[in-house]
């Protein structure tokens, strides 16, 4: 069985994980991955956008190119906007059959959810589903 795009963009985010030996390192490199989100339009930060359940202000916007679904989104916490670029780089540009198909455990392969407070981890699951329901509606 072949791999779809985003089971591989897991597997290599996994692989870049793997070099760090603990947990600080592992979010410096997500709060580094964080400051290099594209732009997120000022207009676009509306309560239609805005992802419920997260500890600081998030804000998830999709359009459809194609048959790919590309999210954009921000955050305004370091590290929150760096576990956005972790989703963005695995789903975004995705078809919405490769979203559906592709289980969220790499989460705990990259070492993230048991180091994430609560609430921080309750905001990754919500913008997680987020994007699940996008592409359950495609």
């Amino acid at each position: 069985m072949s791999t779809s795009g985003a089971e591989q963009a897991q597997q290599e985010l996994i692989e870049d994980f793997e070099i760090f030996d603990n947990w600080m390192d592992r979010y410096q490199y997500i709060i580094d991955m964080g400051k290099q989100l594209p732009d997120f339009p000022e207009e676009w930060k509306l309560e239609e956008f805005k992802i419920q359940g997260c500890q600081s202000n998030v804000w998830m916007r999709h359009e459809e190119e194609g048959d790919k679904l590309v999210f954009k989104a921000t955050s305004d916490a370091a590290i929150v906007s760096g576990l956005i670029a972790v989703l963005l780089r695995i789903y975004s540009e995705r078809t919405a059959a490769e979203i559906r198909a592709t289980e969220p455990h790499f989460l705990a392969d990259l070492g993230l959810d048991k180091h994430l407070s609560p609430t921080r981890s309750n905001g990754l699951h919500a913008m997680l589903e987020k994007i699940y329901a996008v592409a359950q509606q495609k």
